[in-house]
């Protein structure tokens, strides 16, 4: 049985079974990629991760959140945020509605700028005695929004949503020489087609590639990993279990 958890009807739904929760959003990410880009990924992350723990344990998936905290995007059409503290506000009553049925959940996130909601909202849960952490699909390692990272993901796990006509080059600056103008005046003032990158060369190969790294780092950290002191899930230590030798190799 799939582990979509809107597919079920109650009496399927396993009192006791892990609940992973899509962690998205709904903003800008160029000319060339959709605006539910971010949720695209942390949804399909989370269900491959839950592919591989349905072996081992119980797992469903929920739909994905995808207004969130994505206000240094409101310089463009199309992106809806909700901001920090209402996002931190819905994840915690969020849980507190699962933990009445799953002994744990794990918010997979795909969005820089919910990591401050986050924490927030993860500390309390744990303050109140839920068994709750987060992991990151880290995206944002390669380039910052809407470059060759996500682009390649994003023509491997949704290619009809890539235009590949309207791809440029963004601003191509590293996050510590953008953010004081990010801070001040948000992506548009730093990059006024969205872009904090640049998606020249990217493809499906990269963006496969790109899945399967992320989907076995994230499921390292949600089989063996502990929540450090902001709630986010860190990877064992390696060679132990877990490491990526012993995580699945073709998971994406």
């Amino acid at each position: 049985m799939s582990p979509a958890l809107t597919a079920r009807p109650w009496p399927d739904v396993t009192p006791g079974a892990l609940l992973l929760v899509p962690v998205g959003s709904l903003e800008q990410h160029g000319p060339h990629l959709p605006l539910d880009t971010d949720s695209v990924i942390a949804a399909e992350v989370a269900g491959r991760v839950a592919a591989h723990l349905l072996g081992d344990e119980q797992v469903l998936v929920a739909p994905p959140l995808t207004y969130a905290a994505s206000g240094e995007h409101h310089g463009f059409p199309g992106t809806l945020s909700i901001g920090t503290d209402a996002l931190a506000h819905l994840l915690v009553e969020l849980v507190r509605s699962a933990q009445l049925w799953t002994p744990r959940v794990v918010l997979v996130n795909a969005h820089g700028g919910n990591v401050f909601a986050l924490e927030k909202a993860v500390a309390q849960l744990r303050e109140e005695g839920h068994d709750t952490a987060w992991a990151a699909c880290a995206t944002e390692e390669v380039d910052l929004h809407a470059g060759r990272t996500e682009t390649s993901m994003m023509l491997y796990l949704r290619p009809s949503a890539v235009d590949l006509r309207r791809a440029e080059p963004g601003n191509t600056a590293s996050l510590p020489d953008l953010l004081p103008t990010l801070m001040t005046g948000g992506v548009r003032a730093a990059s006024p087609n969205g872009v904090l990158g640049d998606p020249t060369g990217a493809s499906a190969e990269e963006g496969r590639t790109l899945t399967a790294e992320i989907v076995r780092d994230v499921l390292r950290r949600v089989r063996h990993g502990a929540p450090d002191h902001r709630g986010l899930l860190q990877a064992p230590a390696p060679g132990r279990a877990g490491t990526p030798e012993s995580a699945p190799s073709s998971t994406a």
